[in-house]
């Protein structure tokens, strides 16, 4: 298999983008599958700093981007994106941008949902507010509109209706102000000559591109543990997040899809609420932010921080269907005197080597840690294994033993060559690895 799905391992912001953008040089398509803008992706190129949400991290290097029928699609944030990267020299046209026709469309009403959601729910789920459940909610309940939509103004008016009747009840229950069809009609019908121009179909582009031998490297947002089915329920994304999420996402059989790279830091973060059993909190928490830049690409969130945990790893790897990993900072935790790995759990006084199902349960979880000495020489830009120190190389392995997944690329700044390859994730159909 020449394919190569990217999954976030943990709870999102892992360098995903990162590892994406070194992939696509001998890749030929970046595919995204789910989410939308609420997801970030950061490179570091030359010192340039791309910040994307909505494109195919693939884009940078001028290859082939898709957005699946999976991705929750703004109109609005993805032309401003456009926008923003030809600020930076980088021309998205439809020569190298391609969107499912099928795509859900965010709408303004679904951001104003999603707000008021968030106000009345007694504990918050720490959404990005960008409307993206909601949109997500209309797609399974069968009033979304979609991308093809924009092409027909009469149907496009009726099923906005459908949709605004639904929520504006909603709204109107609440003493909220409801939506006028006209405005967004209006806006709607300005946008689609920029979007229609990008529509296409993804599932048969994908299906010349396998059959032609062609790389396609498939782009996950956010992570296994904010997989609406697997994750850590419900401080979750709307989203299948997984490997399997790829082929209902782009529109490939599941077959073709290829080897499933997970990607994770050597430490841990987290975005809003939700159980985080290897948390670190007070001093050492918030130097692991500070020297890590922890904080939401889109929205400047702090993201909290902990140790590795390699139980969920190790759980995240065998629901997503992980290969191979990709551990993203190392750099960041050069100087510390330990560094620690949480190696199982303790619920209820016993020791257990899973994260239950049950959020009650995962509250209730206490972090079983296993220590390792720090080094205080610098790994920043280390390109080479043999080059990094001694207590580095053996907490990538005691990683690798815990998980029980081989470590294929360690990253160690944020430019994009500043990575150890140490088992490349493209395989030639003869096994020669390229």
């Amino acid at each position: 298999m020449s394919n190569v799905v990217v999954v976030g391992a943990q709870w999102g912001d892992e360098g995903k983008g990162r590892i994406v953008d070194w992939l696509a040089e001998k890749a030929d398509i970046v595919a995204r599958y789910n989410g939308g803008h609420n997801a970030g992706h950061t490179l570091v190129v030359d010192g340039r700093t791309y910040k994307l949400a909505l494109l195919p991290s693939g884009v940078v290097r001028g290859k082939l981007g898709v957005i699946g029928n999976g991705v929750a699609l703004d109109p609005e944030a993805l032309l401003a994106e456009i926008g923003r990267m030809a600020a930076l020299g980088v021309h998205v046209t439809p020569d190298v941008l391609r969107i499912a026709e099928t795509a859900t469309l965010v709408l303004p009403v679904h951001r104003a949902i999603d707000a008021a959601q968030e106000r009345l729910r007694a504990k918050p789920l720490g959404t990005t507010l960008r409307g993206i459940g909601p949109a997500y909610e209309d797609k399974v309940g069968r009033r979304g509109l979609r991308v093809c939509d924009l092409a027909e103004p009469e149907l496009l008016a009726a099923k906005l209706d459908v949709l605004l009747e639904h929520h504006n009840a909603w709204l109107r229950g609440l003493g909220l102000e409801p939506f006028q069809r006209e405005p967004m009609l209006s806006d709607l019908l300005a946008m689609a000559p920029k979007i229609l121009p990008f529509k296409a179909r993804v599932w048969q582009l994908l299906d010349d591109a396998h059959s032609s031998g062609k790389r396609v490297v498939f782009e996950g947002s956010q992570a296994v543990m904010l997989d609406v089915d697997w994750g850590s329920y419900p401080y979750v994304t709307s989203s299948s997040t997984i490997a399997a999420g790829a082929a209902s996402g782009a529109g490939i059989a599941a077959s073709k899809l290829g080897r499933v790279l997970g990607v994770s830091k050597v430490y841990a973060t987290r975005v809003g609420e939700g159980p985080f059993t290897s948390e670190v909190d007070g001093a050492l928490g918030d130097l692991l932010r500070q020297r890590g830049g922890e904080y939401g690409v889109n929205t400047g969130r702090p993201r909290r921080c902990g140790w590795l945990d390699t139980v969920q790893l190790r759980q995240s790897s065998k629901v997503a269907g992980i290969d191979l990993l990709a551990l993203t900072k190392l750099d960041v935790l050069d100087g510390f005197d330990s560094v620690y790995l949480c190696v199982g759990y303790e619920l209820d006084g016993e020791r257990i080597d899973y994260m239950p199902a049950s959020d009650a349960e995962q509250q209730r979880l206490q972090p079983v840690l296993r220590r390792f000495d720090g080094w205080q020489r610098t790994t920043r830009g280390v390109r080479s294994y043999s080059e990094l120190p001694p207590q580095a190389a053996a907490l990538i392995e005691a990683i690798e033993q815990e998980v029980g997944i081989a470590v294929a690329m360690v990253t160690t700044g944020p430019e994009r060559d500043d990575a150890i390859v140490l088992r490349p994730p493209f395989e030639d159909a003869d096994g020669r690895k390229v």
